[in-house]
């Protein structure tokens, strides 16, 4: 499985960890974001709020396509539902 390339901060409560043991934990993590991080877990997650038909999408069909375009139109809005 290739890494991806991205920045984490991992906050470790113990000082004693090895090297080996830091790298384990970071590729487990890494792990579970790649099963996590899919456009599924996305369309789940996300509502689409376009002001230019006053319209909330929660379809997940939808919402890919609306991800997959190179630019949003003016007043539509990718928001979290947290």
């Amino acid at each position: 499985m290739k890494t991806p390339n991205r920045d984490l901060l991992v906050l470790v409560k113990d000082d004693h960890l090895s090297e080996a043991a830091m790298e384990n934990e970071l590729e487990q993590l890494n792990q579970l974001l790649f099963h996590f991080e899919t456009i599924d877990n996305f369309c789940v997650a996300h509502e689409v709020f376009d002001m230019n038909r006053y319209k909330v999408i929660h379809t997940a069909r939808h919402i890919r396509k609306l991800v997959h375009q190179k630019e949003l139109e003016p007043f539509v809005f990718i928001c979290n539902k947290n």
